[in-house]
Parts: structure tokens; C-alpha cells; sequence
């Protein structure tokens, strides 16, 4: 009985656990979106203009640790790739340091 009560306190958490968080899904669509694609595969005009890579793939996830990330996402990116000018302004000013950590983990959850 000790032990059904506790699978019935623990299965809601359990449910929801991979659930994504609704306020980071709209941050991400709404700041991210327009550019990486709601999926993250860079399948938008903007990111095949600036050649963007899909970060659902493996090799990008492993590629690019937590660190790269919060860099890229805190300071922008303005730089040169293979001849096509890659630019994304800077959120340090405009998102809390729980934001940028919850679109990193936002990212980690598109890997395939």
C-alpha cells in the first residue's frame, strides 16, 4: 500500500519530467525561432541565407559544449563561415542568466 501510494505521489513528476518548460519554449520561438526554426534544424530563410547549422544533429550536440553555448547565446556570434557571414546579437543585456541555462538545455533537448 506505502508503495502505491508513493508510485501515485511520483508518476505526475515522472509524466512531466522531459516536459519542455512552457516559458523557455516561448522564449525560444520568440528570440530563437525566427533563425534556428522552432525545431532547430535551420530550416528557415534567415538560416540558410547565413548557412546555420541544424543543432539537432549528433556531431553539432557534441561539437558544441554548454560553454560554446551560453557564449554564443550571452555575447552574439559575428563572424566568418566558409565565405558566409554568420551575425546573432547579444541576449547578456536582455535575458537572466536562468533564461540563457534554460535555452541551453532547450538545445540539448532538440538532438535527435
Amino acid at each position: 500500500m506505502r508503495t502505491l501510494m508513493m508510485a501515485l505521489v511520483l508518476l505526475p513528476q515522472l509524466a512531466f519530467a522531459d516536459a519542455p518548460n512552457p516559458q523557455i519554449d516561448r522564449l525560444w520561438r520568440g528570440k530563437c525561432g525566427s533563425c534556428h526554426g522552432a525545431d532547430g534544424k535551420a530550416q528557415t530563410e534567415q538560416a540558410k541565407k547565413m548557412a546555420i547549422h541544424d543543432m539537432t544533429i549528433p556531431d553539432w550536440q557534441k561539437a558544441n559544449s554548454d560553454a560554446q553555448i551560453k557564449a554564443a547565446i550571452s555575447g552574439g556570434v559575428k563572424r566568418t563561415q566558409a565565405g558566409v557571414a554568420q551575425e546573432m546579437e547579444p541576449y547578456k543585456d536582455k535575458l537572466r542568466p536562468d533564461q540563457i541555462d534554460g535555452l541551453i538545455a532547450y538545445i540539448r533537448g532538440l538532438k535527435k
